[in-house]
Parts: structure tokens; sequence; C-alpha cells
């Protein structure tokens, strides 16, 4: 028996970082199917190239970033106001890779027509890890290009567009969007920032106060303000209230001389994680900006920024839990506890399966709205599949996806770092930094509750076609695979779901029970995300399968088709319970009148009760 000390006794053998790209058979699957040949081929090499930066260069910035966050400096010495934000060097470096690497040029050069999307997204996937959460200024910068794109003009396209593309250091820019304001965050009806026509200058001027601001460093922004009418026959400051009354704006945050563009930066936030992106709140006050696209048009203008960001939400989650379970297998492998290695423990193999089955299935969903992205941005939209099943079916499911994905990352988050016990409650590995950060996708574009309640949304507006399209889908997936035994158990439970969804939601979409179908939102988006993302691994599994048969000496081949097959049986063939609870469970009307008085019927009348009693003892003084 040795005697420990800090020099003898047993030391941990230490889990190596991984080339993602190479290690994970999921991705490199899901992007075999749907990539031609040639294309993968072409795009390998730099998928594993950027995994070995995230790795190497990447981390040790990631570091910097996190050890010297951003600070503001508000005034100089001689008390004159400045608004400095500081920012490490680490941080800048990373604005010069992302243009060298290209993770927003890629979408648009469209080298690869509708299959540029899933290179970007791919490469974004395993860049995400390295990147230091400058992932989420790129977001942005993804997204103000798409609008350019759709809505700007020539001028816009010119002097914005072509930067926001560019993979030229020196060129390249990036994008804010500056949505939030103190009223509310998603409730952007609610915006109290005023744009006002300046004839003498030929620009809008915008004032205002935008309560949360992520890249506040950033070189132009998008934001929202309420439009005062510059028809010289209206009144003078007439505007349209609620949503209707927005207008979406381009501007740059610093003008030619390098001094804010009518903008003071009233604070840093301090926030749970992301620290080491600056996020700010702004007042705005003569900001000078041009209008982009219509007046009064910015809610949907700003609907092709949000199909790209939720995307990035997708995607950011589905690469966390990336990590999160390759770090976790490779730990597995080398830590041995009561006598084997907890690869080879029962109950820890079980929590680990479940965890890889959440991130299987995540990763399908994920890439299947990339792919549709992909096509929209690249085919004609007027081609039926993309007009009538692509443009419709990703406005649902976005919303869907950022929910679900970003609920499952971070409860995986929390699994994993239990997987490493006390290490992974250490700060050093890296567990606690990434959980935080994580958590941020439940938060940014929407919470799960705003969210959910925008999937009712999309449904009511579109007359129940929506949850139509959605539920043809699915069938038009699982339509091949009807006639094969070996998948008729999974089929069945999944139109079984289908049939919950549909009858919930047509049971429940009436003025009289929208309470009760408001309360399950939550549970039906879980669902819908669910049942998609099981019919989607049924077809990967299908398709692997034939893989397997075409290349029958291959015996790494077939492992994969008899793990994606497991993978797909095991996650449909229970589904049905599951969902049968998060549905109807909850959207009960006895649960739900139970929970107002839980929640707060008993509390106003113990409230009420004292309030009288006091006011009896007082009348008596």
């Amino acid at each position: 028996m040795v005697f420990a000390s800090a020099s003898v006794g047993f030391k941990q053998d230490v889990p190596q970082e991984q080339n993602v790209f190479l290690e994970d058979p999921v991705m490199v699957s899901v992007l075999e199917r749907y990539l031609p040949e040639k294309v993968l081929n072409e795009i390998s090499p730099d998928l594993i190239q950027i995994s070995d930066w995230a790795n190497t260069e990447g981390a040790v910035l990631t570091a910097r970033m996190e050890e010297d966050q951003p600070r503001l400096r508000q005034y100089d010495s001689w008390c004159r106001r400045v608004d400095e934000l500081l920012v490490t060097e680490a941080w800048k470096k990373q604005k010069e890779i992302a243009a060298r690497e290209g993770v927003v040029a890629i979408a648009y050069e469209r080298k690869y027509g509708e299959y540029s999307r899933i290179y970007q997204m791919a490469k974004l996937m395993l860049w995400t890890s390295g990147s230091g959460l400058y992932s989420c200024p790129i977001a942005m910068t993804d997204g103000c290009a798409r609008v350019l794109e759709l809505n700007g003009t020539q001028e816009m396209k010119d002097r914005v567009y072509t930067r926001l593309i560019s993979r030229d250091p020196k060129k390249f820019i990036t994008s804010g969007q500056w949505m939030t304001e103190r009223p509310g965050g998603s409730d952007v009806g609610r915006t109290e920032t005023q744009a006002v026509w300046d004839a003498s200058r030929n620009c809008w001027s915008i004032s205002g106060f935008k309560w949360f601001s992520s890249a506040t460093d950033a070189d132009v922004t998008m934001l929202l303000a309420r439009t005062h009418d510059p028809n010289p026959s209206a009144a003078p400051g007439s505007m349209r209230d609620g949503s209707k009354g927005l207008s979406l704006y381009l501007a740059n945050v610093r003008d030619e001389e390098g001094k804010l563009n009518g903008v003071r930066i009233h604070r840093l936030k301090d926030k749970v994680g992301t620290k080491a992106l600056p996020t700010a709140e702004l007042e705005l006050d003569g900001m000078i900006a041009q209008q982009v696209g219509d007046n009064y048009r910015g809610v949907k203008n700003i609907s092709a920024i949000l199909n790209i960001t939720r995307v990035y939400c997708g995607m950011g989650c589905t690469a966390a839990m990336q990590r999160f379970i390759l770090g976790v297998k490779e730990y597995a492998r080398r830590r041995e506890v009561f006598g084997a290695l907890l690869k080879d423990q029962p109950l820890h193999l079980a929590t680990v399966a479940n965890m890889e089955l959440q991130y299987r299935a995540t990763s399908q969903f994920t890439f299947y709205c990339i792919a549709m992205l992909g096509r929209i941005e690249s085919l004609d939209n007027n081609l039926p599949q993309v007009k009538d099943q692509d443009i419709p079916l990703l406005r649902l499911l976005t919303p869907i996806l950022k929910v679900w994905s970003a609920k499952n990352a971070f409860a995986m988050s929390q699994e994993a770092m239990e997987c490493f016990g006390g290490q992974g409650y250490m700060e050093e590995t890296g567990l606690g930094r990434a959980m935080r950060d994580v958590l941020v996708n439940t938060i940014w574009e929407g919470t799960t509750n705003v969210l959910s309640l925008d999937v009712l949304r999309v449904m009511a507006e579109t007359g129940g076609d929506a949850l139509n399209l959605y539920a043809e889908t699915i069938r038009g997936i699982l339509s091949p695979l009807k006639d094969q035994s070996q998948w008729s158990k999974s089929v069945k439970s999944l139109e079984d779901c289908l049939g919950l969804i549909s009858h919930h939601f047509t049971t429940y979409a009436t003025l009289e029970t929208r309470n009760l179908l408001e309360a399950s939102a939550r549970g039906l988006t879980f669902a819908m995300a669910d049942v998609i993302s099981g019919a989607l691994l049924c077809q990967h599994a299908a398709w692997s399968a034939v893989k397997a048969q075409a290349n029958s000496s291959n015996s790494i081949v077939a492992s994969e088709a008899i793990v994606d097959r497991i993978s797909a049986q095991r996650w449909c063939e229970d589904l049905e319970k599951k969902l049968s609870f998060q549905i109807e469970g909850l959207g009960s009307e006895t649960r739900y009148n139970e929970d107002k008085l839980m929640l707060f019927g008993l509390a106003d009348a113990r409230t009420s009760h004292t309030t009288t009693a006091q006011a009896t003892i007082a009348s008596k003084l």
C-alpha cells in the first residue's frame, strides 16, 4: 500500500482533447446522408483543420477572453464622456479568424448551392468550442447579411453586405441586433425607441433605450424603432401603436471619425454566463440610421434574422452536446471506480446512453432545419417544394428547434458535470463555464414559454395549415418504412403521437378553451420536436441499413447501421406515454384551475383577509 503525498500516489489518467470531426460518428454520418459524396470529400479537410484549431489556438484564445472580460471606461481623466469598450486582444483576434475561415462567407458564396448552409453550419459546430462566444456576433452578422440580401438597397449591399460576408479580415465587419427594451424582450410591440425623419440630413434619427444589446462592439447594427409618420400632412409625432408601428433600421455604430453614432453605453450587463461577450445597456440619442424595407414592416423584415439566429441556437446547442458526450465517453474510458472502468459500469452506461440518444436526435432535427434553410436561400422560391413546404415549415420548426435544443443542452451540461464527479465541478475543467454559457440559449431569441406560444401563433394564423403540413411531412418521411416489419412498431408509435398532437390542438383551439391550450403549449412544442426527431432518426437508420447492405464487407458500416436502428427504435417506441403526459396532463382544465389556486388564489385570499383585518383594527383605534 502506497502512502500518498503531493507527488506520490494515484494520479488520474487525463482525458485527451479529440478532433471532434474525426471522433464523432454521428456528425459524419449525418453529413454523409445530406451531402453529395464529392462535396463531403472536398470539405472534410477543412472540417478536420477547424476542429484541430478549436483544440489548440481556439482553446488558448477562449481562456484569455474568459480571464480578461470586457470592461467599460465611461470617462477619461478630464471627465469627458468617452464610453470606451475595452476587450482583450484575443476577442479581436477571433474576428480576424472568423473572416479568414469564412464562417459567414461560406453560406453566401454558395459554392455548393443548397449544400453551402450545411457546410457552413458543420464548420460552425466545430468552430464554436474555440470561438469563445464569438459565435454570437457571427450569428447576428449572418442574420443582418440575409436581411440586406433580401431587403437592402443597392447602396446598403455595396457598402455593408459585401463586408459582412467578406473573407478579408481588413474588410470584414460584424453586426449587432438591438431589439430588446425595458418594457419587454420578446414583446417588441412595446418598443419605446422612436425614429424621426431628418430631412436636413436625409436620414432617420433614432432615440431610445436598448436594454440588452449583445455584441456591443459591432461595426453596424440592426434595430427596431417606432416610426414617426414622415408624411408632411400627418400630425406631428404621429405613430402607430404595437408591433404594427415598427420599422427596421440599419446604422453604423460609429461615425467616420470613430466616435459613437448617437450612442451612450450606459453600463455592461453582469450576466450569469457568456461573460466574454460584451453586452450592454445603450441610450440612443439622434442615432443616424437608414430604414431597411418599407415603413411599418419591421417585425416581418426581422423574420429572416430570427430564422437564422434560431437555427444558430440549435446548432450551438448541438455543438455543446457533441462536446459533452464526447468528453464524457473519453473520461469513462479512463476513470476506474470500484474495480471497473466507468464505461463498464451498468448504471453509468445507461446514463450516458440516454445522453447519446438525445444528442443523436438533436443532431437530426438541427441538420434537417439547416438543409431547409439552404434550399430556401439557394433555390427558386417559386418551386413547389420551397414555396409550399420549406418556407412555411421552417417558420414553424425554428422556434421548436430553438426551445427544445436549448433545454436538452442545458440538461446535458448538468448530466455531463455529474459524470465527471467532483472534478466536473471544478472551474479548471471548463464544464462550469460551458454550463453557464449554454444556459443563455434558453433566454436569447425568446424563452421557452414565449416561443411555445409562438408555435401556437403560427398554427392559429395559418388556420391549422402549419399543423397539417407538419403531419404530412412526418408521414412522408415514414411512408417508405411502413412495409418494413422492423419499423412497424416505431411507425405506429409516431403516427399515434401525431394523432395526440392533432387532437389536442384541434380540441382546444377555441376561444373558450384557449387557456387550456396555452397551458399545454410547452408540452405540445416538445412533443412536436420529439416526434419529428423520431421520424428523422428512423429515416437515417433506414438509409444507414441500405448503406450497410451496399458495403457488406465493412464491419464498421454494419455496426453503425445497428446502432442507428437501436437509437431510432428506442427513441420512438416509448414516445406515446411521454407525450400523453406532456400534452394531456399539463393542459387539463382541472390542472389549470388547480395551478391558479395553488400559486395565486390562496395567497391573494390570505392577503385580502389580512388587509381587511388590519382595516378593521385601524377603524377601532
